[in-house]
């Protein structure tokens, strides 16, 4: 099952709903996955500074000791189970070395200059609810609803996955070969911290672009690399694209206005959106990349 959700706002007018409009699509999905959810928003971007998100116990005075030890400023936010630390780009080593040292506890499961990643064990609405979705406001954002059909119902093993800088995906379907491609990747420097086949999928396209891959190509390039069946639909720091397999047994509905671009799992999830009874309403071609940016 699994429900995904996309929204990509063209109108900046409405930045400051995303996270209300982003929670409702979400909780539609309920049926789909209440086993946990996620959810990327991409925010503003502040010129030369960099983000964590990190998930564990006891992080309240995580960010005071951070900024102690690498003596410069770290702004820390703490949303239940998650910790955003925002500090400058340029103080990034210092970071993750003193991370590693001293809180290997504490779980990396999102990096960017914009993006921050949220994720738990529970239903969908529950789940936006202890983090505040609603008020959150950005440009766009991803979200997913997990029904766990092939692992445990764990908050590692819950979606979104982030690989790679302001880059995260969300996934409905199966992966055959993902412990082949698994091995292939660890081989070129990647590592893993779940089993889930949807993380060796964001791994993939963060290493094809890594190699120089644009993101619609590594999606591309995905179609005679990674086989099973499956919908993706990726954030990336200044869009999100969609892909869907080429037998496309899954369901997917989009919905393109000029304030904006979303994507569900059924149609459901779209209704209440401004303005969707004027919406170009159509479903993803098979094999097609769609791909959304504003620079």
């Amino acid at each position: 099952m699994c429900g995904i959700v996309g929204l990509f706002l063209k109108d900046q007018a409405l930045e400051p709903d995303l996270g209300r409009l982003l929670a409702g699509m979400l909780e539609v999905m309920t049926d789909r996955g209440p086993d946990s959810a996620g959810f990327a928003i991409y925010g503003a971007e502040v010129p030369g500074q960099f983000k964590l998100t990190l998930r564990g116990a006891d992080l309240d005075s995580l960010g005071a000791a951070l900024s102690k030890a690498i003596k410069q400023p770290v702004s820390a936010i703490l949303r239940d189970t998650h910790l955003v630390l925002a500090f400058a780009k340029t103080a990034e080593p210092a970071v993750r070395a003193w991370l590693t040292a001293n809180r290997p506890d504490a779980s990396l499961i999102g990096a960017g200059a914009r993006i921050e990643l949220y994720k738990e064990v529970g239903l969908p609405a529950d789940v936006a609810t202890r983090f505040g979705l609603s008020g959150m406001s950005g440009s766009h954002g991803i979200g997913h609803t997990r029904m766990a059909t092939e692992s445990a119902v764990t908050t590692a093993g819950a979606h979104p996955f982030s690989t790679g800088e302001d880059q995260c995906l969300v996934h409905n379907g199966s992966l055959s070969n993902h412990s082949s491609v698994r091995r292939e990747l660890i081989r070129k420097g990647q590592s893993f911290a779940t089993d889930n086949d949807s993380e060796v999928a964001a791994g993939y396209l963060t290493q094809a672009m890594s190699e120089g891959a644009s993101l619609a190509e590594a999606l591309e390039a995905s179609l005679n690399n990674l086989d099973g069946f499956y919908t993706f639909v990726v954030g990336s720091k200044n869009g999100f694209a969609v892909l869907r397999d080429p037998i496309s047994c899954k369901p997917a509905v989009m919905a393109e206005t000029d304030a904006y671009v979303a994507f569900g799992s059924e149609y459901r999830a779209l209704v209440g959106l401004p303005g969707i009874e004027n919406a170009r309403m159509f479903e993803p071609e098979p094999a097609r990349v769609y791909a959304w940016e504003r620079h």
